[in-house]
């Protein structure tokens, strides 16, 4: 039986994983996005108001999309495609950022813990940018800890005009959904099929 959460505290970040898209318009599947501190995000909106002369009688706002920050210690053949590093025309083991560099797009996959209810939620932005551009993790000479990667991004409608979705473990029916949330995210993995 599926269970109906009414409640749920995020206490820690278990689990996040990337998916880039390649050349060909087809994402690769999943690989660990590294050790993830930090995750917000803000929606940016529009205002749509009908106006009778000065007098506002109608009002609604529309989300355009997410506005998202992460922070974390990134593996770094994930930040190379992240931030567009090529080593394309260079000797074996030089990477380079130009003029000409530009990030992968990508979908970005998280799993939230509850650790007083025992439980997990599901996190998906499924077509997401860089929009920072390349970016130098903070060094420091001496540090005792390793400063976290602050990294900003866009996450904009996908085919199903959709930017986020999530999905609490315990509610879920199908458990496929779960084992494939974080290597292989579609919209077909979560998007109902009508029954004839």
């Amino acid at each position: 039986m599926v269970q109906v959460v009414t409640e749920f505290d995020t206490t820690n970040i278990k689990d996040a994983a990337i998916q880039f898209k390649e050349s060909d318009g087809t994402y690769a599947p999943g690989t660990s996005f590294g050790c993830l501190g930090t995750l917000e995000g803000e929606a940016e909106t529009t205002l749509i108001e009908k106006k009778c002369g000065a007098v506002t009688i109608k009002s609604k706002t529309k989300t355009l999309r997410l506005n998202m920050t992460v922070s974390g210690h990134i593996p770094l053949a994930v930040a190379r495609d992240y931030f567009g590093l090529s080593n394309v025309d260079l000797k074996p083991g030089i990477w380079a950022a130009g003029t000409k560099t530009i990030g992968k797009d990508f979908k970005l996959t998280v799993t939230a813990v509850d650790e007083f209810e025992d439980n997990e939620k599901l996190m998906a932005f499924p077509n997401s940018s860089n929009t920072v551009g390349f970016k130098i993790q903070p060094i420091e000479s001496g540090t005792e800890e390793i400063a976290m990667l602050e990294l900003e991004f866009v996450s904009l409608p996908d085919e199903l005009s959709n930017f986020y979705y999530e999905a609490i473990v315990a509610e879920l029916d199908d458990p496929t959904i779960a084992d494939s949330w974080h290597t292989e995210f579609t919209t077909a993995l979560v998007e109902a099929v009508p029954t004839p």
